[in-house]
Order: structure tokens, then C-alpha cells, then sequence
């Protein structure tokens, strides 16, 4: 006697349901099944209706590496990102993935440590030999002029944060730091210094020259700055000099991580925020709201240029033509604690 499979521990191989499965139960050809899952326009509301319900039915779901057989599309979306544990990346990276599920995209991230111009091209052509139908970008300091000239020229490509290459998708780097140096001016002080990004980075140059036209605009010295880099570790060692200068009232650092450094170099020199000195950052990080003081800074809004990135990306796709437009997301100043009025001389 034969023991049933279940009293043997056999495995049982459960075979999934097919395109022809569902055809012959939505009572159509499997050719239009195969229509309806590629999104055919020539396909009635009625049918439409009759093979979704049977896939359901059915538990179908349409196999991904068949489809991009039958359409010529892998329906996956390329990123290739410097440094996606900086807070700025990496919150675009986010939104860029979501944004492509809701879209029915993949996505594939290739996260450089060390970004050049040769790294970020064979990171274009190893996600072009996968098959992808475009490409987002996000560069960090390598110049851009250099970087796309070896993008492949038959992908549909969008780069983050870039001055002169289309299409793109930035934020406006220049217009919230100078409104952060006129909210400071406005308060009453006389002047205010500047903690810089590393230069190389567009983001950097940018928001140094918003806080230098704010001064020169209102009159007011400008004064040298110290080079340093994202880390709260350079906001800290550039923070103990200036909290060694009494005259000095008001510091605009160049991210929220410089102004967590800042914060702490002015604490430890007995130097108070904001009675002593006024400190704003930039990017609105979610901890900079439970600093001490919580930080005015400028919010970037990282999830509406994630949305666009992918937006502008599957219009080339779909319209099979390289995009001319440049959308620039614009910032917010955010006022808490860490700002106020000079201290009365």
C-alpha cells in the first residue's frame, strides 16, 4: 500500500496559474490577457473587468520577466547615488522608491562611496546591462559637465542638483540661505558668519553664495569662513573658534549636522543659544526639532524632489524622448529656539 504523500512528509509542488488559466476562465484568448496586463488601450472596460476579476480569482500575477519580454521594458528605474548614508540622498533615494511602486517600477541603487566621474559612468552601464529603462542620478561633488558627457546617450536619464545639464530636478540652494542671513540681519544682528559645505559640492557653493549676497544686499561685513565638510564633527572643531570670539552673534551653518556640532562647541564654551549667539542650519533633519535649543533651519522638501525625479524619468519613458525641462523645488524657512536677538552690549 502506497502512503498518501502527506503522511510521507513529501513536498508537495503546487503549480501557479497561467495567462491561458486565466484566459480560460475569463472565457477570452490568452492574447488578450496578455493585452490587458501590458495596459493595451484597445481593450474594453468589460474585458478588462473579466480578466482582472479572474485573475483574481486565481491568485495571478503576472510574471515580471515575462512581461518585459512581451513589452521591451524591465520596468525597473536605475538610481545611481555618492553616499546614500548622507541624509539628503538618502531620503530621495526613499521617495524615488516609492514613487516607482506606485508606479508598478522596481528600482535598482548602486550607492557609491567614492564618487568620480569613472566610477558614476560604470555604474550607468552595469544598471544598463540589467536592463533599465532610465536612469536618476545623484552626483554629490562630481561635476556634472563631466559626469554626463559618459551617461549612455539611448537611456532616459534625470540628474539631481545641476546648474546647467537637463533634465534635472534640484532644490533651490541660494534663495533659503539668504533668507536664513536676512532673518538673522532682521533680528538685529550686525553681521553673521558661515560654517561652508566642502566646496566641491554644488550644494555648497550654492548656499555660500545666498549667505554672502544677503550681506553684501544689506551692507553688512562679510566675514572669512573656515573650510570643513557635512560632519558634525567639523561643525564642532570650526564651532570652538568662533565661540572664542565674543563679537560674534549670529553663525549660519551649511547643514543641520554643522549646526548639532555647533551647538555643542558653543555650550561647552559657556556660550548660550539664542541669548549669546544665534545658530540656523539646513535641511530640517527629523532630530533638529529635539535639539538643544530645538534648531531653526531651512527644510528642503527631499520627498517632492523624489516625486519629480521619477515623474520627469517615466515621461521620457513613456513619450520616448530626452526632456529639456529643469524643476527646481523651492525651500522653507522653520523657526524655533536656536534664533533671537543680539545680547544688549
Amino acid at each position: 500500500m502506497t502512503a498518501d504523500p502527506e503522511e510521507r512528509g513529501d513536498a508537495r509542488v503546487t503549480t501557479r496559474p497561467g495567462l491561458r488559466d486565466v484566459a480560460r476562465l475569463a472565457g477570452v484568448s490568452h492574447q488578450t490577457v496578455s493585452r490587458v496586463f501590458q495596459g493595451h488601450p484597445r481593450v474594453t472596460a468589460e474585458t478588462r473587468a473579466k480578466v482582472l476579476a479572474a485573475a483574481a480569482q486565481l491568485d495571478f500575477r503576472p510574471n515580471a520577466f515575462a512581461r518585459a519580454l512581451a513589452t521591451g521594458r524591465s520596468r525597473t528605474l536605475g538610481v545611481v547615488s555618492f553616499d546614500a548614508t548622507l541624509f539628503g540622498p538618502a531620503s530621495m533615494i526613499s521617495e524615488i522608491e516609492r514613487c516607482a511602486r506606485e508606479a508598478d517600477y522596481f528600482t535598482s541603487v548602486i550607492a557609491l562611496q567614492s564618487a568620480s566621474q569613472r566610477s558614476i559612468s560604470a555604474a550607468a552601464e552595469r544598471l544598463r546591462g540589467q536592463g533599465v529603462d532610465g536612469l536618476i542620478v545623484i552626483p554629490g561633488h562630481v561635476p556634472l559637465t563631466q559626469t554626463t558627457q559618459h551617461l549612455p546617450a539611448d537611456l532616459p536619464v534625470v540628474v539631481m542638483e545641476s546648474e546647467t545639464v537637463v533634465p534635472s530636478v534640484g532644490v533651490d540652494q541660494y534663495t533659503g540661505p539668504k533668507a536664513a542671513t536676512r532673518y538673522l540681519l532682521d533680528l538685529g544682528h550686525r553681521t553673521v558668519h558661515h560654517l561652508p559645505g566642502p566646496m566641491s559640492w554644488l550644494e555648497a557653493r550654492e548656499r555660500a553664495r545666498g549667505w554672502r549676497d544677503a550681506l553684501t544686499e544689506a551692507g553688512a561685513p562679510v566675514p572669512p569662513t573656515i573650510p570643513g565638510d557635512w560632519s558634525a564633527g567639523s561643525g564642532y572643531d570650526r564651532g570652538l573658534l568662533l565661540a572664542a570670539d565674543p563679537d560674534i552673534t549670529a553663525i549660519f551653518a551649511a547643514n543641520d549636522q554643522n549646526a548639532l556640532g555647533v551647538l555643542r562647541a558653543l555650550h561647552e564654551a559657556g556660550r548660550r543659544v539664542p541669548d549669546d549667539v544665534s545658530v540656523i542650519g539646513f535641511d530640517n533633519i527629523p532630530e533638529a526639532a529635539y535639539f538643544i535649543p530645538p534648531l531653526t533651519t531651512i527644510r528642503q522638501d527631499f520627498a517632492a524632489v523624489g516625486r519629480s525625479s521619477v515623474s520627469l524619468l517615466l515621461e521620457q519613458i513613456e513619450s520616448g524622448r530626452r526632456s529639456d525641462k529643469k524643476i527646481i523645488i523651492s525651500t522653507e524657512l522653520v523657526s524655533r529656539s536656536s534664533a533671537g536677538r543680539p545680547p544688549t552690549r
